[in-house]
């Protein structure tokens, strides 16, 4: 197997709105902290993104959406770009301008790029982007504490160097309607998200009905769950459209984005699963990936507020499992396997929390859900009308 890589560096923190925003890139420090205190991510295996040129953004962004957020960029931006920063969604409380913001996300950009440019070239078949998965921007907006969209121009990228069809698979607790919208009517990228259902929680969008327009009808598949979905579930509704869209649609690689913000800790939604997705989800895509796309997987980060608990442990189980480690083995027989105490050492003084002892959280300690029989019933019912036009 070819050693898969992956793509971080410390700049890529400075991608950040303001100290009490809950987009945190500190937890990109506590992630790499930890991959390298369990002794999992070997330095060959680091590279350090670059800023993407801006043709590769124009690709899925307006000029003109380009030119507000460098102008908006500027430590003292112009008041006649202050007064427009509306108009291209970045003067709210989610996604609200900062200095340097055009630097900081092309470098975003730029990671998943690079990722993509990796394993479309044959120098590896696996790359992880932990800074990318800003699923949210739209061609000629900020949404959602996304800037540009790097998941979207990486798909691009892919297209216009390499002509491949593309699946993507968004595991955030956020619709990925972003990525959808660009690609809503182009047969060659199949966008596939399971999220939280859209009548509780942002963007609202993200139904079984919204399928793709034209020759892409069927390309773009929903699966909305339920608040308060637990991890049967929620395994069980990812595994059977995941495995049927493969199938049906024959990509030539996968792209993923992994917002970890479908736990039971996170504070910005409603789903109530444990690490244990985490550790099955990649299991799955990374079969799927040497199945069909020759081993073709490129992954990014995303959305994931708890970045104490939650964070550093499921970015964590996806390297651990895209780069084979005996970690990622170990846990099947050993679900309590203990994080590295120098970890735990390290960051306990500064986490507002007292920071998990293991990989894998204990479930024996939570609360039955109520309400679980329903909740699964209805999440059965919407995989039933999700599946209906994959062949």
């Amino acid at each position: 197997m070819k050693k898969p890589l992956f793509f971080f560096d410390e700049h890529e923190t400075e991608y950040k709105f303001n100290d009490d925003h809950p987009f945190n890139q500190k937890r990109l420090l506590l992630t790499v902290d930890l991959l390298r205190q369990a002794g999992a991510l070997p330095k060959t295996s680091v590279r350090p993104p670059s800023m993407a040129q801006d043709e590769h953004i124009l690709r899925v962004h307006t000029s003109s959406y380009v030119e507000a957020v460098k102008a908006l960029s500027e430590k003292l931006p112009a008041p006649e770009w202050v007064r427009k920063a509306g108009t291209y969604g970045l003067d709210t409380e989610d996604t609200p301008y900062f200095p340097n913001m055009h630097q900081a996300t092309a470098r975003v950009v730029g990671g998943s790029i690079a990722a993509a440019e990796a394993v479309m070239s044959g120098e590896t078949d696996h790359a992880l982007h932990l800074g990318g998965g800003l699923h949210h921007a739209l061609p000629g907006k900020g949404a959602g504490f996304c800037v540009y969209n790097d998941a979207a121009a990486a798909i691009a990228y892919i297209q216009m160097k390499y002509g491949a069809k593309v699946l993507y698979v968004d595991t955030d607790v956020h619709h990925g309607d972003g990525v959808q919208w660009m690609f809503y009517s182009d047969p060659s990228v199949c966008t596939f998200s399971i999220h939280e259902t859209g009548k509780y929680l942002f963007p609202g969008t993200g139904g079984v009905a919204e399928r793709g327009e034209g020759a892409a009808f069927g390309t773009a598949i929903n699966m909305p769950v339920e608040p308060y979905t637990e991890d049967e579930s929620w395994l069980a509704c990812f595994h059977a459209v995941l495995e049927r869209a493969v199938r049906h649609f024959r990509p030539d690689v996968i792209v993923s984005q992994h917002g970890c913000d479908a736990h039971a800790y996170d504070p910005l939604a409603h789903i109530h699963c444990s690490m244990d997705i985490y550790h099955a989800m990649p299991e799955t895509i990374h079969r799927l990936a040497h199945e069909h796309c020759g081993g073709r997987w490129i992954a990014l980060g995303g959305g994931g507020y708890d970045i104490w608990r939650v964070v550093p442990r499921a970015w964590s189980l996806l390297w651990l499992e895209m780069s084979d480690h005996e970690i990622a083995r170990s846990l099947k027989s050993h679900p309590q396997l203990h994080l590295p105490e120098s970890w735990r050492n390290r960051w306990q003084s500064e986490s507002p929390v007292e920071l998990p002892p293991a990989w894998l959280d204990d479930k024996n300690a939570w609360e039955p859900m109520p309400r679980r029989l329903e909740i699964n019933a209805k999440n059965k019912q919407t995989l039933e009308l999700a599946l209906m036009y994959i062949g």
